[in-house]
């Protein structure tokens, strides 16, 4: 199976930025996403929305990842939302105690509402 490397798109929203997410979290993706997140707070945004409705696969490396940019997020008093995870993933959220820290939402405009 091959790796699908991730890509990520950084657009706003009104309450946010969203970081939309396909492929893979891994340790290919932290160049991607730290490059997105720094876009995405240019702005001051109070709250940045992962997207992960096309994410095929997290593994340890990059739910080490999305920790980071958590840490990132709470330096600045910014809030960091997730959506569109899958029941596996949403369970290793909680597994991790990460939805303790990050809001988990079962799409967009519910994470949109949320966030406000």
């Amino acid at each position: 199976m091959a790796v699908r490397h991730l890509e990520v798109e950084v657009r706003r929203e009104p309450g946010g930025a969203v970081l939309d997410l396909r492929g893979e979290i891994n340790g290919f993706a932290e160049e991607a996403l730290d490059t997105a997140y720094a876009e995405a707070e240019r702005d001051n945004p109070e709250t940045i929305l992962l997207n992960f409705e096309e994410v095929d696969y997290i593994n340890s490396t990059g739910i080490a990842l999305i920790v980071g940019l958590l840490a990132r997020a709470r330096a600045a008093k910014r809030r960091l939302v997730a959506y569109g995870l899958s029941d596996h993933y949403v369970e290793i959220f909680n597994i991790t105690r990460l939805s303790d820290f990050v809001s988990v939402f079962p799409d967009e405009e519910s994470a949109l509402s949320g966030a406000a």
